[in-house]
């Protein structure tokens, strides 16, 4: 198990502490998290007379969303639906079956906050059909696709869609596609064994009141689970890229890129396909945060350092949740920086080599190399210039994954002798020498060539 420094670990538990009797909180746990495991943990407070640990269950409330989107992305990489898809293709018989599953997923639909009636989160929820019965044409609040606009009920109708394609309920879905292949025992729908309870603390006085934890019924997509430190820590890793057997590394990159933001023209809170995205302090970090009567949660990674954190609390408000965990991190990487990671060769097909190097875009110089995943990285001579990265999708085509190229082609054009001649790039054409004028340039090269 990775070990921090005792000054690291004292400075982390002096944050939660300060945290937990600041804000009052009857009882707060938190980890770090580095290279998918857990570096360090901490609690503070009691539950049931007894300081809670790694394997205390609190709910996570909007944290269940994520999990969500992670089912209906394999469904997407199983080729059972499009991002692009209106609703009603896989659940007809709503008012919105117009919206597309990318807009649900990223809080772009439109659709209302919360579910119509009283508040789903301390009331009994109903199944789908009840659900989908007060959800009428008023309920989608702004255009589809105007703007951010966090919506419970949107992950409710998901839920229901994960269901109606893999033919069980999501939670089935989820137990044998996820949480059993991550080695998350100890996360389920309602608490088992040992958990803390949930409550409200009165802000002028030391005193409680417990919460209650309702199953959610068709709302439980939007916030249900509960978990545990251990578990959530394997998730936190999950999200930052070590995602086993669950998802591709690039879907959960996928997940990870910006769609919408939440805040003006220098935002610091986005979201991408079911993933709360955070800008702070030159970090891109993502996870998620939630909140249910009784409870507090919130996990961020930041997949370029691999340091995340997480923390849960049984109170109503008070805590300053995302602060905290963005603290916890800046705090381990300011005390032990992370080390790079070494430099070693990797296997790379000799044929690639051919295509490295110096290419021009009329006389603009870039430059290609090779990356340790076989992917070619294309970036401009002095970072002035569109830079992508391409993965190979076989006979001399590549994939844009990102920036200005992402999703175009590009093809590499060869002379006779196999010799890469050209890069053909969305209709740009990338030649060794600046506008060669053995090369398909459009509207041609002048016969007098270069002049003083």
């Amino acid at each position: 198990m990775f070990r921090m420094l005792p000054t690291t670990e004292h400075a982390l538990l002096r944050r939660i502490a300060t945290e937990q009797a600041t804000n009052r909180a009857p009882s707060l746990v938190a980890a770090v998290v580095r290279e998918g495991e857990i570096a360090w943990s901490g609690a503070r407070g009691f539950v049931d007379g007894a300081a809670p640990d790694n394997d205390t269950q609190y709910r996570l409330g909007s944290i269940t969303k994520p999990f969500i989107a992670v089912l209906v992305m394999r469904l997407r990489d199983e080729g059972l639906l499009d991002l692009s898809d209106r609703l009603e293709r896989h659940l007809p018989g709503t008012e919105f079956g117009h919206l597309t599953i990318a807009q649900l997923l990223s809080h772009t639909s439109g659709l209302t906050a919360e579910a119509p009636g009283s508040w789903w989160e301390r009331s009994v929820g109903d199944d789908w059909n009840a659900l989908n019965a007060t959800l009428s044409a008023d309920e989608l609040k702004l255009r589809p696709g105007k703007q951010f606009h966090y919506s419970n009920v949107g992950y409710g109708v998901l839920g229901e869609l994960i269901t109606r394609r893999r033919g069980s309920g999501w939670l089935d879905a989820l137990r044998q596609e996820v949480l059993g292949p991550l080695g998350m025992t100890r996360t389920s729908p309602h608490p088992e064994e040992k958990h803390a309870e949930g409550w409200a603390v009165h802000p002028f006085a030391d005193v409680v009141l417990p919460e209650p934890t309702p199953d959610a019924g068709a709302m439980a997509p939007a916030g249900q689970l509960w978990s545990t430190v251990n578990d959530l820590a394997r998730w936190t890793a999950f999200i930052g890229g070590h995602t086993g057997d669950v998802l591709r590394p690039e879907t959960v990159a996928e997940m990870r890129e910006v769609i919408t933001v939440d805040e003006g023209d220098t935002w610091t809170i986005g979201f991408g396909l079911g993933l709360q995205l955070v800008r702070y302090q030159g970090r891109r970090l993502a996870g998620h945060g939630g909140s249910m009567p009784g409870f507090l949660a919130c996990t961020l990674i930041d997949p370029a350092t691999q340091t995340g954190a997480l923390v849960m609390a049984n109170t109503t408000a008070g805590v300053a949740i995302f602060q905290l965990v963005l603290d916890l991190i800046s705090l381990a990487d300011e005390h032990e920086p992370p080390l790079p990671r070494e430099w070693r060769p990797s296997e790379t097909d000799a044929g690639l080599l051919a295509l490295t190097g110096l290419w021009h875009w009329g006389p603009a110089s870039f430059h290609i190399r090779i990356t340790a995943k076989g992917w070619l990285d294309l970036y401009p001579v002095g970072d002035k210039g569109r830079a992508s990265r391409f993965r190979p999708l076989g006979d001399d085509a590549w994939l844009g994954l990102d920036g200005y190229y992402a999703g175009e082609t590009l093809r590499v054009e060869r002379a006779p002798d196999g010799t890469p001649q050209h890069l053909n790039l969305a209709t740009f054409i990338f030649t060794r020498a600046p506008y060669d004028r053995h090369a398909p340039i459009p509207g041609g090269v002048d016969e007098a060539g270069w002049r003083a």
